[in-house]
């Protein structure tokens, strides 16, 4: 099968994707948050592992699955809202990989921090990434020799991850309240003075793409979809993002979870030296 070339044609038909599923699911958020007719059926169940699935979540898997499936035939959708799909997940070859609504308990407390996640994984490499923050008039893009770019209220401009030491400044570190269990509080506490930077659900890469912060630990669970659109972005913006022992952090892997990871703008081993 023959590979599709990575363009910026493809990621500006890409971004045109998630935008529309975003469109979808700003329906949704803003009936929910006025409290309009169908807000109280936003929540449609619990998963095993009790994270939350809503009507946007189905909704904006529907639409992605069905324009991706139109712009690229021959290559597989595996989406967190479709669970027979994981059977393209594989090491070898081309997949999308998608998280509809990344950040689902941001979209239900109603803070606008949730987004849409859109990646091509080739050979276990994500070298295309897409990540549509509707409710924030945000998109960031990326890909293998194209460069990283955001857009914000329809200015487009290129990104780049910060150069390490630039300034005298403490470390910025992206960590949620929420993830921080004993093991980031060690890791972050190698960096030597840092401040803390906030972000929710896939804009937590995005801030290390952008310049904006240096260093995005998770030391917590995370899936393949969580990861795959912002590594992309990261890493198209001349970051890294690799597991605790220093390789890159891949896909297609034999279990969907992520091991623990770092994104940084320089490799790990030079924070580490710090």
């Amino acid at each position: 099968m023959r590979q599709i070339y990575i363009t910026s044609t493809l990621a500006t038909q890409v971004l045109a994707i998630a935008r529309e599923a975003g469109d979808a699911v700003m329906r949704i958020y803003n009936a929910m948050c006025s409290g309009g007719a169908g807000a109280q059926g936003v929540l449609v169940a619990y998963k095993a592992d009790e994270s939350p699935l809503t009507q946007a979540d189905l909704v904006a898997h529907q639409l992605i699955a069905q324009r991706l499936a139109v712009l690229a035939p021959d290559i597989p959708v595996v989406s967190e809202e479709d669970s027979q799909s994981l059977m393209y997940r594989l090491q070898k070859g081309e997949f999308w990989l998608v998280d509809p609504l990344d950040g689902t308990k941001e979209f239900l407390a109603q803070n606008g921090e949730f987004t849409v996640n859109i990646a091509l994984v080739r050979d276990g490499n994500a070298v295309l990434g897409v990540v549509v923050a509707p409710a924030l008039g945000q998109a960031y893009w990326g890909g293998v020799g194209l460069g990283a770019f955001r857009q914000t209220q329809g200015l487009v401009e290129p990104i780049r991850v910060a150069t390490p030491g630039e300034a005298e400044r403490p470390t910025r570190v992206v960590a949620s309240k929420s993830h921080m269990n004993a093991e980031t509080i060690e890791f972050i506490g190698q960096l030597g003075a840092h401040e803390l930077v906030q972000a929710g659900s896939s804009l937590k890469f995005c801030r290390v793409a952008e310049g904006a912060a240096d260093v995005y630990p998770r030391l917590g669970p995370t899936c393949e979809w969580d990861t795959a659109a912002a590594q992309a972005i990261v890493e198209a913006a001349g970051g890294h993002v690799s597991k605790l022992d220093g390789t890159p952090l891949r896909y297609g892997k034999p279990d969907v979870l992520n091991p623990h990871f770092v994104a940084s703008s320089a490799p790990l081993p030079d924070w580490l030296k710090l």
